[in-house]
């Protein structure tokens, strides 16, 4: 296991690229499976989900479009509860399957507030994909369609997520040395 320090912070490697990568191959065969003949239009959450976004368009089999709309909830380590819309969806959702692609879950408050959004909007149906979840964490009653990994409430980076902007870029997966 390797070490890294962001910031005032050391973390250790929990989860390798290759790991991560298979089961994103894994989850987009499901999601073509799923998914076909229904032309889904993936909203990425930025800026956490950006790579796990494109490494999962990149394997999807299936004709699909992807767009980007960013809320924000986090402070250094923390979720301040206060979710804040910074660029909003510009596509017309009516009738459409919509697939919300998010980097992680905890609490549930981000993505519950993004499928009342995107629910006014006439979609079809709107699925949930996760790359992380933190079940001991949810405080809401979602349905998550697709969850790469179930993962413990522990702090986590790389592979799109930061600790205070710092860290998005490693390509493994990080875990904060208590």
């Amino acid at each position: 296991m390797s070490r890294v320090t962001i910031k005032d912070k050391t973390f250790e490697t929990s989860m390798t690229e290759a790991d991560i990568k298979a089961r994103v191959r894994e989850l987009a065969q499901q999601m073509s499976r799923d998914l076909e003949g229904k032309n889904p239009l993936f909203l990425a959450v930025l800026n956490g989900a950006f790579i796990f976004a494109a490494d999962l368009m990149r394997e999807m089999t299936i004709p699909c479009e992807i767009s980007f709309v960013k809320l924000a909830s986090y402070q250094g380590t923390t979720s301040t509860g206060a979710i804040k819309e910074i660029i909003g969806i510009n596509e017309d959702l009516a009738g459409r399957t919509v697939v919300i692609v998010e980097d992680i879950v905890e609490s549930g408050l981000t993505m519950k507030r993004m499928i009342e959004q995107i629910g006014t909007r006439n979609p079809a149906s709107v699925k949930v994909c996760t790359l992380f979840f933190k079940p001991e964490r949810l405080k809401e009653n979602l349905t998550l369609d697709y969850v790469a990994f179930s993962i413990p409430n522990d702090f986590i980076l790389g592979y799109g997520l930061d600790y205070d902007q710092q860290g998005r870029g490693l390509k493994d997966l990080y875990t904060l040395v208590k």
